[in-house]
C-alpha cells in the first residue's frame, strides 16, 4: 500500500512526479541539440557521426512510445513509470561518463527506453488522478514541461557547454530524476488494468519499426535530400509498416495501439488539430534559433534567452484559459488561439536582419499567450470520452502522434528554408510564412471541434444524453469486440472494452 500524505491531495503528488519526469525528458533533447558542435570536437568525429547522439535516442523513443500503454496497463503504471525514470536517470549518468562516441550513442539509446515511456505513462497517471471535470487544471500542469522544457533547454545547455562542461548537460538530470523517483516510490499508488490482454507482438514490431523509420526519414530528409535512396526507402517502408499496423490492430482482440479510439469524434479531431499546432510549435522553435545564431551571430545562450519569453506567455495565459475553458468551451478557444498564433508566426516573415531583439521577444511572448489557448483546451478535451481503462492506450497514441507531428513540422520548415537559400534572410522569411500557414490550417481544423463532445470536462455542461453504464465487453471472433449498454443497445462508438461515449454524437 502506498504511503498516503495527509495534507497534499493525491492528484498533486502525481502531478509533481509527472512534471519531474517529463520535464527532464523533454529538456534533455533540446540541451543535447545545443551541445552537438562541442561533442563533435570533443570526440574528434564528423557532423554526420555525432548526429547519432540524437538519432539513436529518437529511434529508441520510437520503439517504446507505442508499447508504453500496454506496459502500464499490464505491469502497472507505477512500476513502469519508476522503471522509465530510473532508466533515464542512470543512462544520463552513464552518458556523462562516456569516453567515446560509441559509448555515448549506446547510453543515449538506453535513455530512449526510459524517455519513450515517461510521457505516455505519466500522462495516463495524471488523467486518472484528475477527474474529467478537472482536466483543464490537469492540462495547465501538462503544459509546464511541454512548453517550458524546450524553452529552457537552449539556455541551460548553452551555459553548461560554454562555462562548465558538456558532461553536465547529462548530469543536470540526476537531481531531478532522483527526486521524482523518491516521491513516486513513496507516494504513488499502483494501477493495473485487467483488460490489458496478451502482448501484441505483431503490433509491437510494426508500430516500433514504422515509427522509427518514419522519424528517421523526417529527421534526415532535409539534410540528405528527399530523393536520396536511404530516405525514400526508409519512408516508404515506414509508411508500409503503418498501413500493415492498421490492418492488424483493427482485427486484434488486444491491440498494442487501440486504433478504435479514433472512432470517437473528440479524440480524433483533437488529435488532428494538435498535430498541426504542435508541428508548427516545434518547427518554429527549431528555426528561430537558426536565424538568431546563423544570421544574427548570437550565442546559444543569447538565442535561448531571446526565445524564452514564449514559455512565459504560455504559462501566464494558461492560468486564465484553464478558468475560461468551462464557460467558453474548447472550440472557440482553439480557433481564436491558433488564429492569433498564425498571425504572430507570420510576423517573423517580415522581420529585418537588424530588428531589435525585444521585438522578437515580444512576438514570442504574444505567440505563447495564443498557444495556451490551443494547448490547454486540446489536452483537456482529447480524453473527454475515453474511459479510465483506456487512458493508457489513448496516451500512447497521443504521444506517438505528437512525436510524428514535431518531426514533420521541423522537417517541413527546414526543407522550405533550405530550398529557398538557407544562407539568406529570404529563406527564413519563406519558412516562417510556411509555419504561419500550417497554424492557420490548424485554426480552420478547429471548427471540427464540438463543445458538446467535451461536456464531461466542463462545469455546467452535461452530455446530450447520459452516459450509459457498460456491461462486460462481448468478444467475438478472432479480434472483434463490441460494447453494449445495459439496455442492449450498441454504444455507438465502436470502442472495444469499456470506453464511455455519449451516444448520437459520433459520426
Amino acid at each position: 500500500m502506498a504511503v498516503q500524505l495527509n495534507r497534499v491531495p493525491y492528484k498533486w503528488i502525481v502531478a509533481s512526479v509527472f512534471v519531474c519526469g517529463v520535464f527532464m525528458d523533454i529538456m534533455d533533447t533540446t540541451i543535447v541539440n545545443v551541445a552537438l558542435p562541442t561533442l563533435r570536437v570533443a570526440f574528434h568525429t564528423t557532423q554526420a557521426s555525432v548526429e547519432w547522439v540524437v538519432i539513436g535516442y529518437l529511434l529508441s523513443l520510437a520503439v517504446w512510445i507505442p508499447a508504453s500503454g500496454w506496459l502500464g496497463d499490464r505491469v502497472g503504471t507505477k512500476k513502469v513509470f519508476l522503471f522509465a525514470l530510473a532508466a533515464f536517470t542512470i543512462a544520463s549518468a552513464a552518458c556523462g561518463q562516456a569516453h567515446s562516441l560509441g559509448e555515448l550513442v549506446a547510453f543515449r539509446v538506453l535513455q530512449g527506453v526510459g524517455g519513450g515511456m515517461l510521457t505516455p505513462v505519466g500522462t495516463s497517471m495524471l488523467y486518472r488522478a484528475f477527474p474529467p471535470i478537472e482536466r483543464a487544471r490537469a492540462s495547465t500542469v501538462l503544459i509546464i514541461p511541454t512548453v517550458l522544457a524546450p524553452a529552457l533547454g537552449p539556455i541551460v545547455g548553452g551555459w553548461l557547454v560554454t562555462d562548465v562542461s558538456w558532461r553536465w548537460i547529462f548530469y543536470v538530470n540526476l537531481p531531478v530524476g532522483v527526486a521524482g523517483f523518491i516521491i513516486g516510490f513513496l507516494f504513488i499508488e499502483e494501477h493495473r488494468e485487467p483488460t490489458a490482454g496478451r502482448f501484441d507482438v505483431p503490433g509491437f514490431l510494426l508500430s516500433g519499426s514504422g515509427l522509427a523509420l518514419v522519424l528517421y526519414a523526417l529527421s534526415e530528409g532535409p539534410e540528405r535530400g528527399w530523393t536520396s535512396f536511404s530516405i525514400v526507402g526508409t519512408a516508404v517502408t515506414g509508411v508500409a509498416c503503418f498501413v500493415a499496423l492498421v490492418f492488424v490492430e483493427l482485427r486484434k482482440r488486444y491491440p498494442m495501439l487501440m486504433l478504435r479510439l479514433y472512432k470517437d469524434r473528440m479524440f480524433r479531431n483533437a488529435n488532428t488539430v494538435l498535430t498541426l499546432t504542435y508541428g508548427s510549435f516545434a518547427g518554429v522553435l527549431y528555426l528561430l534559433p537558426q536565424f538568431l545564431q546563423t544570421l544574427r551571430g548570437l550565442s546559444a545562450l543569447q538565442s535561448g534567452l531571446t526565445t524564452f519569453p514564449q514559455a512565459i506567455g504560455v504559462i501566464v495565459s494558461s492560468q486564465l484559459v484553464g478558468r475560461l475553458y468551462h464557460t467558453v468551451g474548447p472550440r472557440r478557444l482553439v480557433i481564436v488561439g491558433m488564429t492569433g498564433m498564425a498571425a504572430f508566426t507570420g510576423c517573423f516573415a517580415f522581420v529585418a536582419l537588424d530588428v531589435n531583439l525585444w521585438w522578437i521577444r515580444g512576438i514570442m511572448f504574444a505567440r505563447g499567450l495564443c498557444m495556451a489557448c490551443s494547448f490547454v483546451p486540446l489536452q483537456a478535451a482529447t480524453y473527454a470520452n475515453v474511459a479510465p481503462s483506456d487512458t493508457g492506450r489513448a496516451s500512447a497514441i497521443f504521444s506517438t502522434q505528437r512525436q510524428v507531428a514535431a518531426a514533420l513540422g521541423v522537417a517541413t520548415l527546414v526543407t522550405v528554408w533550405i530550398s529557398n537559400n538557407a544562407a539568406t534572410l529570404t529563406g527564413f522569411h519563406v519558412a516562417f510564412g510556411t509555419g504561419a500557414i500550417v497554424v492557420l490550417l490548424g485554426a480552420l481544423s478547429g471548427f471540427l471541434i464540438h463543445d458538446e463532445d467535451a461536456a464531461a470536462t466542463m462545469r455546467g455542461r452535461v452530455p446530450e444524453e447520459p452516459l450509459p453504464e457498460r456491461d462486460a465487453t462481448l468478444q467475438r471472433g478472432d479480434g472483434e469486440a463490441e460494447a453494449h449498454d445495459t439496455n442492449g443497445r450498441d454504444g455507438g462508438s465502436g470502442f472495444e472494452q469499456r470506453t464511455a461515449v455519449p451516444t448520437g454524437e459520433h459520426e
